[in-house]
């Protein structure tokens, strides 16, 4: 049994917390600062072991922490752990910053520690399966990717106001939050983006001033991206798509599928439906971290993947700025 150390007891911390348990190869322990939330989740899942602060949980022996800390917290975190040689999954984004990253990237490679970014539409089983078929060429090579979606983020995340949320500079906003996992799904799929621009907007989310729609224009060398997000409409939709020279692949979030597309005016084939809650997901991802920690496996979002993205976060925010195509 692995000894896991989750840090953040908020919403994503509890989901990792209850994941980690899930696995049936996990004690887990829980860090927060906040007595009150620690007692709660340390309550609603048995957990014996809870710290105050991060300095205290050190003192204690652990294979490896999960970091569900605000962004900007992520990285002088993520160095303490590494110097105490323990494994590290941070959640996304990386950081909001480049700030120390070289430090962290230093320090775990050479003390040879597992580490993974917690980019966890990486563990679902309908995008892996459109990544597996990009990269098998069967339809040749891509020239084009497309994501639309959006969700109510209220309804789902009611205490918005009172999280990271609300600044850039914790990680809130709609590029830094949702938007993120899906350029980061679309660098896995067909490369890192090499430049882009953008447009964003704050239109209906109340008691918040930062973005809550985004327009993103990318490319990935020669292949072309277009990305549409917002986090008001009602419906809770994930499309991403990706043409290629002799057909067309799709992934639906929202439907747990994958679909195919080879003819003109023809209907989409849907290749694999697949039953999945949102936990499955944090579950699999559990698993792929604990098989990294057992040198079984190597990390699903690596460092210098996450910090590509953290890249292409930053790049949008300058643009929206700017007004400006932005090189990366």
């Amino acid at each position: 049994m692995k000894q896991i150390l989750i840090i953040g007891g908020g919403s994503i911390g509890e989901r990792h917390l209850r994941c980690f348990l899930r696995t049936g190869r996990a004690e887990v322990a829980l860090c927060d600062v906040n007595e009150s939330l620690r007692s709660g989740v340390a309550a609603r899942y048995n957990v014996a072991q809870t710290f105050a602060s991060l300095s205290d949980a050190l003192k204690a022996t652990f294979d490896a922490a999960v970091i569900c800390t605000p962004a900007h917290l992520h990285i002088p975190m993520a160095i303490d752990i590494a110097r105490q040689n323990m494994g590290i999954l941070i959640e996304k984004p990386l950081s909001t910053s480049l700030d120390h990253i070289d430090e962290l990237q230093k320090e775990t490679e050479a003390r040879g520690l597992s580490v993974s970014v917690a980019y966890v539409l990486r563990h679902h089983p309908a995008l892996v399966a459109v990544r597996q078929c990009v990269l098998s060429g069967t339809y040749g090579r891509p020239v084009q990717i497309v994501f639309t979606g959006g969700q109510h983020f209220p309804f789902y995340r009611p205490a918005y106001r009172d999280t990271y949320y609300t600044r850039h500079a914790t990680g809130g906003g709609a590029i830094q939050d949702a938007l993120t996992h899906i350029v980061n799904a679309a660098e896995w799929i067909v490369g890192p983006v090499t430049r882009l621009v953008a447009d964003a907007e704050h239109f209906l989310l109340d008691g918040v001033d930062v973005e809550d729609t985004v327009h993103l224009i990318t490319r990935h060398d020669t292949i072309m991206g277009a990305f549409s997000l917002n986090q008001h409409q009602a419906p809770n939709e994930t499309t991403l798509t990706v043409i290629c020279e002799r057909g067309t692949v799709r992934y639906e979030a929202h439907a747990a599928r994958w679909l195919t597309c080879t003819e003109p005016n023809s209907a989409w084939k849907v290749e694999e439906e697949f039953r999945i809650e949102r936990d499955d997901m944090f579950l699999n991802q559990a698993h792929a971290f604990l098989d990294q920690l057992d040198g079984k496996a190597a990390p699903a979002c690596s460092l210098s993947e996450a910090r590509q993205t953290l890249f292409v976060n930053l790049a949008e925010l300058k643009s929206i700025e700017s007004g400006s195509w932005i090189r990366l």
